[in-house]
């Protein structure tokens, strides 16, 4: 009994409750077809125009097929590229000349050889068409007019002031290198070495030795063996040379 005395106060005090009027829902509380009218009137606005911009085209959702044209054609320009430029390469490594094919099938390259026959001085039958016994006969002949015999001439003279004969000093004597033939008195090996490495060769130290009175006296100090023979200056070369 008392719930139902309860909902009837609820239910009357609903129905003198007036309804409110809908003048202004707010932002954000406008239909999607008003939102659209007013889009439209802003578009116009903004372009200056009488009639609305146009609506966006929609995008349309199907997939794009394959386009197996635009594919061929490519592959086509590139497999005519490739080609041009195997082509050009072989030109330049070859020189214009086609490339050597070497399968196992392929027989070997032909390899060409020179002449095999006998020149043409030592063939009889060309030499005969080109020469006679009787033009070589000539031949023979124009040598011998041009021939000459050189006589012999004396050797010329030396001049006066030319120092000692390193030669002649050489074919006079008999005795080899290091065979003692003077006395020499407190001769030094190392003194000898110093004194000699004043003189470019063997030879001029021969001459300045002989010109210094050697080999009886070493002045020089450069023959501390009493050979004769200054600084390894050796005698050999001049007696082989004069059959000695």
């Amino acid at each position: 009994m008392r719930f139902i005395l309860c909902s009837l106060a609820v239910l009357g005090l609903a129905a003198c409750d007036a309804s409110i009027p809908d003048s202004n829902p707010g932002v954000g509380f406008d239909s999607y077809a008003d939102q659209r009218q007013k889009q439209a009137a802003r578009d116009v606005a903004l372009a200056g125009q009488g009639q609305p911009l146009a609506a966006p085209m929609a995008v349309s959702e199907e997939q794009l097929g394959y386009t197996s044209t635009n594919s061929a054609t490519s592959y086509g320009t590139e497999e005519t590229e490739a080609e041009r430029l195997a082509a050009a390469t072989a030109a330049a490594l070859n020189s214009g000349e086609q490339p050597i094919d070497a399968t196992p099938l392929n027989p070997a390259p032909q390899v060409a050889l020179g002449p095999s026959g006998i020149s043409t001085e030592n063939d009889f039958e060309d030499v005969s068409t080109l020469r006679s016994i009787e033009s070589d006969a000539q031949k023979i002949e124009q040598n011998r007019a041009q021939y000459e015999v050189v006589q012999p001439t004396d050797l010329p003279t030396r001049p006066g002031n030319t120092g000692p004969n390193i030669v002649n000093y050489a074919l006079s004597t008999t005795n080899p290198v290091g065979q003692q033939m003077y006395s020499r008195f407190a001769a030094s090996e190392g003194r000898a070495k110093r004194n000699c490495a004043k003189y470019m060769s063997p030879d001029q130290a021969q001459a300045a030795f002989l010109q210094k009175g050697g080999p009886q006296k070493d002045r020089l100090g450069v023959d501390p063996d009493g050979d004769g023979y200054a600084c390894s200056w050796n005698p050999a070369p001049f007696r082989k040379v004069s059959g000695g």
